[in-house]
């Protein structure tokens, strides 16, 4: 272990970590969760999903019902994705991304019917009676991925768990981002579905208890989780501080279990899994229901709008829509976010489609984003005081300034996890984060180059090889060749030499 770890291990001896930002989360959280109508259009993206994107087994003008597949996983880390409501197939192609880049990414196209038929659906009879694979496969063909933000098949976490041995099933009921509150809802009004959701993880992973975290400034929340935990063996609710980044994996573990993930390690490598409470209904609803992943609740929020609150979201709705149908804005806003304010994307425009793992919309005000010009760093070290892994911020972003990126890495640049307490914090509105992914993707396109380089180098190598082969191999059949006409002449010689003999021996 380093110096710097021995001196900045902050985390699980009580020292001060991350940052308390205005919560701004009413008045959202106090409107109950209402259903969006099914809109005319929906664009469902192939790729809602860490891993490889889905392969489409639909054609244009094909009639679909909802909850039909309409693109298939394709290989082990993916998901499918399904029909959100019945209708018509009308296109597949490029769409304009849910991503600050505005690129473009591949979807289908679904005219709604207005019918919303669901296909006939299948669950499973006495599923704590099955194998646990049968329920990681049912949750693998219901396409349901980790619907915090992290969107990584669940279907693949639950077997992770399965094989390392999970002793400690973790559920993330924190939702420290600001403005955000639908984890908060989906635990008050659906309370019995994020229980059943979590004691059926339990047996997929085969974990012997359940901590589901939740932040003491949930109260209504707590209050319904535990109602709904009740004589329920193994599942404890766990009130945690309410302070960001509370809802990431490694800090909500150490809070809940005591246990700190090493740095080049997983979650599983210690015996926990961690997954969010929206994600656990959601398994719940396919095991239990038959039914995929077609939908979620997420926060509209933001001084922008007119009535901000919580939705059930069709997928592939667009965001204008959305907007639309919560009563439209009061005014432009100056930033529209997928996500919370610290770790979300900001959208090019609001006519992208809600995806899988968006959480919230929020529309902000200027004053809601106001921020100063970026002055220099005054090393007053408040970045590292809120850095949740104990890291040196502004050391690692002069090592960055400086075009010294390995040595930003031997400060741990690749264990930060994007949370921006450092950005919040400075006083010099030093944009913290942005240098350390524009850093991240530098050293990601470099280890690129260099694969790119030995691929090369090796390709070269193995033609090198081959010509040799191909020389030595010719040589080789020359000299057999040449060995061959020899011993053949050598061959005739002795053959026509008894002849001779015979001929020179004869009578006149």
């Amino acid at each position: 272990m380093g110096i710097f770890d021995k001196i900045f291990r902050q985390l699980g001896r009580g020292e001060p970590w991350g940052v308390h930002p205005d919560e701004h989360k009413r008045p959202a959280s106090e409107a109950p969760i209402r259903t969006l109508p099914v809109p005319p259009l929906l664009y469902i993206p192939f790729s809602q999903h860490v891993g490889a994107a889905a392969e489409p087994i639909v054609h244009v003008g094909q009639k679909v019902l909802k909850g039909e597949c309409l693109a298939v996983a394709k290989g082990t880390i993916s998901a499918p994705v399904h029909a959100s409501t019945s209708g018509e197939i009308i296109a597949i192609g490029p769409i304009t991304a849910p991503h600050p880049s505005g690129l473009e990414i591949m979807a289908i196209t679904l005219r709604s019917d207005m019918e919303d038929r669901w296909l006939p659906l299948e669950a499973i009879v006495d599923p704590l009676a099955a194998a646990p694979e049968v329920l990681a496969r049912q949750v693998a063909d219901a396409g349901i991925v980790g619907l915090g933000g992290a969107t990584f098949p669940a279907s693949v976490k639950l077997g992770l768990g399965r094989r390392s041995g999970i002793k400690t099933l973790i559920l993330n009921g924190s939702e420290c981002e600001p403005y955000l509150s639908c984890d908060d809802r989906l635990m008050r009004e659906r309370a019995d579905g994020v229980i059943r959701g979590a004691v059926l993880m339990r047996h997929a992973t085969g974990a012997r208890e359940v901590r589901i975290g939740i932040e003491d400034n949930k109260p209504e929340a707590i209050v319904a989780m535990r109602a709904a935990a009740a004589g329920v063996a193994d599942v404890s609710i766990c009130v945690v501080p309410a302070r960001y980044p509370m809802g990431s994996d490694r800090q909500l573990i150490i809070e809940l279990t005591g246990i700190e993930v090493p740095a080049e390690a997983r979650a599983a490598d210690v015996g926990v899994l961690v997954h969010n409470v929206g994600t656990a209904h959601a398994i719940h609803q396919a095991i239990d229901l038959g039914r995929p992943l077609v939908s979620r609740v997420m926060t509209l929020n933001g001084a922008a709008l007119r009535q901000p609150g919580n939705y059930e979201v069709l997928i592939g709705t667009v965001v204008d829509d959305l907007i639309a149908f919560s009563g439209g804005m009061r005014n432009t806003p100056a930033r529209l976010v997928m996500g919370g304010p610290m770790m979300g994307q900001v959208l090019p425009s609001p006519l992208v489609p809600v995806v899988k793992g968006c959480s919230g919309i929020l529309a902000l005000s200027a004053e809601e984003v106001a921020q100063g010009e970026p002055g220099p760093c005054i090393r007053c070290g408040s970045c590292t005081k809120a850095c949740p892994v104990g890291l040196l911020p502004l050391e690692m972003n002069a090592r960055i300034a400086a075009g010294a990126l390995d040595g930003a890495v031997g400060l741990g640049l690749h264990d930060c996890i994007g949370c921006g307490c450092c950005a919040y914090v400075c006083p010099s509105h030093i944009p913290l984060v942005q240098a350390f992914n524009h850093a991240k993707g530098e050293l990601a396109a470099q280890a690129r180059i260099r694969q790119r380089n030995e691929a090369t180098r090796k390709l070269a190598q193995a033609r090198t090889e081959r010509l040799e082969r191909e020389a030595r191999e010719k040589a080789e059949a020359a000299a057999r060749r040449a060995a061959e006409r020899k011993a053949q002449k050598a061959r005739d010689a002795a053959s026509a030499a008894p002849e001779q003999a015979n001929s020179e021996g004869a009578p006149a």
